[in-house]
């Protein structure tokens, strides 16, 4: 019994040393020099490529596109990465819905501007009576060469206000 006992434990041994050397990783390189160094240590920063062995070595000829490299280079991102990013798209939305108000606020005061200019220059065609106010704020008539003059005016704020 005991030699069985013995012969068990030497297998379990045995079993167990062929697992764990099996289980080493081995590396393969290619030094400064170009010779190739075959080492269960990692290869140094130094080496020009880098291949465990047992991975299927890289493919030659074979062209990476760039779809491909992305996906290798990206990493899966950190919270605080990820918060960063969420936070930099709620800015940039924010400022792209201020910047649309603002253009249509300025779409709005030029469309009143127009109108305004157009009801100015119809008054003014119109040959009724037309007061200006003075200094004073008293109504002053405007005669036939202000007429004009105004009217002169009107057209070229309407020309630059209805674009």
């Amino acid at each position: 019994m005991t030699m069985k006992l013995a012969l068990i434990f030497a297998l379990g041994i045995m079993s167990t040393a062929a697992l764990v050397s099996a289980h080493a990783q081995t590396y393969q390189w290619k030094d400064n020099n170009g010779r190739t160094v075959i080492s269960d240590s990692p290869p140094p920063g130094t080496a020009k490529t880098k291949r465990a062995i047992g991975e299927t070595p890289p493919a030659t000829g074979f062209i990476e596109t760039p779809a491909a490299s992305e996906k290798k280079a990206e990493e899966p991102k950190t919270t605080a990465e990820k918060d960063l990013e969420f936070k930099k798209r709620q800015q940039e939305a924010r400022e792209k819905a201020e910047k649309a108000e603002k253009e249509q606020l300025a779409a709005r005061e030029k469309q009143a501007n127009c109108e305004n200019a157009r009801r100015n220059l119809a008054a003014l065609e119109s040959n009724q009576p037309v007061a200006t106010l003075d200094e004073k704020g008293e109504r002053q008539a405007m005669d036939t060469n202000q007429r004009n003059q105004e009217m002169e005016r009107a057209r070229r704020f309407m020309a630059e206000s209805c674009k």
